[in-house]
């Protein structure tokens, strides 16, 4: 069975992260997308998402990895659901965001057939806080 396209474009994104192109990473979002950049904090559109990549990569002493291990994707017409366990590698010693998560994306086609990234959230279900965080 051949690779989902989709596990190729998460990894052009990756790179583009590494490499910090974020004007790269921007042509794989939808205009109205939205990054979970933490807890309690998204950004919205592009113009957003960009300086929130900026503004992670400085957090990270600009040296952040992004990879990808197992993933599950759902797709269903012009929408997919893609389940990622995800990792960030960085130099960065107290980094008080974990560096191993299970993200979730959420893709949809545009017109001209490309799948575009509408929710980005790296931290997947961990944002629904457990008993402890209440």
């Amino acid at each position: 069975m051949a690779e989902h396209e989709l596990k190729e474009i998460i990894r052009e994104c990756d790179t583009a992260i590494q490499n910090e192109d974020f004007d790269m990473l921007m042509n794989y979002y939808t205009d109205d997308a939205v990054l979970v950049v933490k807890q309690g904090m998204i950004a919205k559109g592009k113009e957003e998402i960009k300086k929130a990549f900026i503004a992670i990569a400085k957090y990270f002493n600009n040296s952040i990895v992004p990879t990808q291990g197992e993933m599950v994707i759902l797709e269903a017409g012009d929408t997919a659901l893609v389940l990622s366990q995800t990792f960030l590698d960085a130099n960065k010693e107290d980094s008080k965001y974990p560096m191993e998560r299970r993200a979730t994306y959420v893709f949809r086609k545009s017109t001209e057939g490309r799948w575009l990234c509408a929710i980005d959230n790296s931290y997947g279900t961990d944002l629904i806080p457990n008993e402890e965080q209440q």
